[in-house]
Parts: C-alpha cells; sequence; structure tokens
C-alpha cells in the first residue's frame, strides 16, 4: 500500500546523506516494518533487516563484540545474513530496535563510520521503556507515522482519480457536484469504519466483508490491551481505566476527560502518569484547551482541559460496540449508508482529529462556559494555525457538523470577540463545498487537505 511517509524517507536519505539514522516510531500495526522495508528494497543496490523481536544469537553477539572493529562486524553481519554490503549504496534496518537498546546505543558509531544508511522503527513506549543505561544516540533524526490517512484509504481502494479531483476542488473552492460529492461520501464513511490500520484496510479491500474487518480491529485492541500490562508498569490499571472509557467520554457532549468519571473521588493528579503513558504510546490523541485561539498555542495550553480522541476512528468504532451487535445487527451496513440513528457525532468528530493530527496539525480546542456573560460563552471543536505566520488573523476554527441542522452561534461569537487572531471560519458538514458569508463550509473528507 501506498504511504506518504515514503516521500520522508527519500528526503532524509538525500539531505542527510548517512550522516544520521531515522527512526520512525509510531504505534502498533501501523505498517512501520513494511514500509521501511518497501523503501530499502526500493531504494537501495542491497539491503539487511534486523527483525529484535526474532533475531539469531550470533546478530546479537556482532553487538557484544565487534563495535570497536566494524571491518569485522560488518563482515560477519553480511554473511550471516547472505547479502553483500556495498559502500553508500547499502541500508541495514533495525526493526523493532526497542526490543535491544545497545543496538540503538550503536547508531553512534555505525553512522559516524559513514558506510551505510541505517534505519529504525519501533514503538514510542518500548523505546522510551527500554533505554535504561544507554546513551540515546545524537545522530538520530524522528519521523512520526500514523494509521493511513484518508488519501492513502482512496489509493488503497483504488479512487486516486476521485480523490485528486477532491484536492483539486478544494484549492479552487468550488462544489465537487451532487454525484461526485455522493461518491466521496460513501469513500469517507467506510474509511471511517475501517480506519487507517493497514492491515484492516487490507482485510476490506480483499474481502470487503465488516465482519473480517472488525475481527482485525479487535485482535489489534487486544494487542494494545496486551501493550498496556506490559509496559506500563504499576499505571496499567490506570491506564486500561482510561483507554476503555474513550467511547464513552466521547459520547457526551462535554467530551473532555474527567478524572471522576473514572474513579470516583479521583483527581486528575491520580491519573497524570498514566495519561503521560497514553499519550506516548500514539493510540490517542491529546487535544488540549487554549485560553485563547492566539498565534502561540502551546503558550496557551490549559493542560487540565484534555479531549481524548481514538487515533483510529476504526479502531473506535469496534470498542463502541459489542462484537455481537456489530454481527448480528449489520451496524456496519447501516452506518454506511446513513441508517442509523446514533451519536454519529463522536466518530464524525475522532476521525477529523485523525486526518490533522496525520496532516502535521497539533490538536486545539476553545471552551468558555462563563455564566456572567452569553457573548463569551462558546465552543469551538478544533483551532489550527495557518502557516506562513502574519501579523494577526494566524487562527482557524473549525467547527465539525454530523447532522444537517445546525447553527454556527459559538464559531461567529469566536471571530467577534477574537476578530484580530480569527483567521478563515471552517465548518466541516455532510454537505458540499461552498462559501457564505465568509465561512468556509467543507465536507468532512477535506478536513485532511487544511
Amino acid at each position: 500500500m501506498k504511504r506518504k511517509i515514503y516521500n520522508k524517507l527519500l528526503q532524509w536519505k538525500k539531505q542527510w546523506n548517512g550522516k544520521t539514522a531515522v527512526l520512525v516510531d509510531g504505534a502498533r500495526r501501523i505498517g512501520k516494518s513494511w514500509i521501511v522495508e518497501e523503501f530499502a528494497k526500493n531504494e537501495y543496490k542491497s539491503y539487511i533487516l534486523i527483525d529484535f523481536n526474532n533475531v539469531r544469537p550470533n546478530i546479537l553477539e556482532l553487538f557484544e563484540l565487534y563495535l570497536t572493529d566494524l571491518d569485522t562486524f560488518f563482515s560477519h553481519l553480511s554473511i550471516f545474513c547472505g547479502t553483500k554490503l556495498y559502500n553508500r549504496e547499502s541500508v541495514i534496518v533495525f526493526d523493532e530496535v526497542q526490543m535491544y537498546p545497545k543496538a540503538r546505543a550503536a547508531i553512534k558509531y555505525l553512522v559516524k563510520d559513514g558506510r551505510y544508511d541505517y534505519i529504525e522503527t519501533g514503538s514510542l513506549v518500548s523505546i522510551n521503556h527500554n533505554v535504561k543505561d544507554i546513551v540515546i544516540p545524537s545522530e538520530e533524526i524522528r519521523l512520526n507515522m500514523y494509521p493511513m490517512d484518508l488519501e492513502e484509504f482512496a489509493w488503497a481502494v483504488g479512487q486516486n482519480m476521485l480523490y485528486d479531483f477532491v484536492c483539486q476542488q478544494f484549492q479552487k473552492q468550488q462544489p465537487l457536484g451532487q454525484a461526485l460529492h455522493r461518491k466521496m461520501m460513501e469513500v469517507f464513511r467506510a474509511y471511517m469504519l475501517v480506519g487507517g490500520m493497514p492491515q484492516a484496510v487490507l482485510s476490506y479491500v480483499e474481502n470487503k466483508d465488516f465482519r473480517a474487518v472488525d475481527a482485525v480491529k479487535r485482535s489489534i485492541l487486544a494487542l494494545y490491551r496486551n501493550d498496556i500490562s506490559k509496559y506500563a508498569g504499576r499505571q496499567a490499571p490506570n491506564v486500561t481505566r482510561i483507554f476503555d472509557r474513550i467511547p464513552g467520554m466521547l459520547q457526551q457532549h462535554e467530551k473532555r476527560f474527567s478524572p471522576s468519571k473514572i474513579k470516583q473521588g479521583s483527581r486528575s493528579r491520580d491519573f497524570a502518569d498514566a495519561m503521560f503513558w497514553l499519550d506516548e504510546s500514539r493510540v490517542v490523541n491529546f487535544c488540549y484547551a487554549a485560553t485563547e485561539p492566539s498565534v502561540a498555542l502551546a503558550l496557551n495550553q490549559d493542560d487540565a482541559k484534555v479531549k481524548l480522541y481514538m487515533a483510529d476512528t476504526g479502531l473506535l468504532v469496534s470498542m463502541s460496540f459489542g462484537e455481537t451487535d456489530l454481527e448480528q445487527s449489520g451496524i456496519y451496513e447501516k452506518i454506511l449508508r446513513g441508517k442509523l440513528e446514533f451519536n454519529k457525532g463522536m466518530l464524525t468528530e475522532n476521525v477529523v482529529a485523525q486526518l490533522l493530527k496525520s496532516n502535521g496539525h497539533p490538536l486545539y480546542f476553545y471552551s468558555n462556559n462563563s455564566r456572567e456573560n452569553a457573548e463569551d460563552r462558546m465552543e469551538i471543536d478544533f483551532l489550527i494555525r495557518k502557516t506562513p505566520a502574519t501579523s494577526h488573523y494566524n487562527i482557524c476554527p473549525i467547527e465539525v457538523k454530523s447532522a444537517s441542522g445546525y447553527s454556527l452561534t459559538s464559531l461567529l461569537k469566536c471571530k467577534k470577540k477574537f476578530n484580530r487572531h480569527i483567521g478563515t471560519l471552517y465548518v466541516l458538514h455532510t454537505a458540499d463545498l461552498k462559501v457564505e458569508d465568509e465561512v468556509v463550509y467543507l465536507p468532512l473528507y477535506m478536513a485532511g487537505l487544511l
């Protein structure tokens, strides 16, 4: 499957020319190992992949004995793997590098040697978990990888031309037209249900069977829960409580994380370590409140007010419904055709968060529940910063609307109160693109183009 991170790896190879290694990190099962090996196959004369999750003892012995004698290290490695290495034309891949921290520490010496390129993959939680007694190499840059976004999903299901047209219309700010809009909304709903985990997407492409897709997603969720038990240590019970409550929190009108709803009588500090672990796991996207929608969103971040979105909306769907319900009631098909009444806002807001995050936006929202002044009372789903920054009008507020009937009260209040900071007003909705009264109405499937 085509992945956008491939181009980022190409840029790294060209820009750094062996002067740094690259670490591709992200949540489990998002396709890191696969895309890195594809890159190694296509862009180098030869490659060696060392999977530290399943590695032979004689390979590990090389790191113990020969890091001070790299000629012997490379000659033995080449023989053991049956692959000839070429100076500046070969790459060595350390897959699941967190399983053997000494290999990660060796990057410093291997990069300095300069003969070959080095790519590492790993999960951030277990990478940071396994750093005891090693020096983190400064000769390493990181690339964040996410589940497949909507464009990558469209490529996978053979809708390249349709998505290219979506991009053209977004640039021109013109509607797609009724027939193509309806077709793209079908692709969007399928993406929302299947999600962006490559294994689930592959199952959907091959079988078009949502039950098979759901089984894949539930196996991934089981893997994540196993990781919590394995790596979260004493925080595992709290991490599990938060993780399992995410669908419930997103169904509420007030979607913010509330410690007392996780465990009665608890406070934010009781879950601080668990929240840190979840943030690093990349399984959850954190969206923080901004005290003011100004260009310095990070400086205005209110850590006490946070929403938790699942990093993959397809996984959220499987978490939200019982396995029996999905199979016996045909829930997938009903959602796909818009025939099921439930809190669709939960899924649409989550998928927008997912698409914004994968496009490089840190997630922020604005909320003011003032009882004194009705003009101050508003809730803005997302705030994004436009680039490049200018002296004024840097922040674009986004409202997500899953139903056909809605008001723009909060959006207009935000524009009025923070006029000097506010740029384009966006509404993401189920209808086609239109521009009206200084508001840009975009179909939901254009969220990832902002």
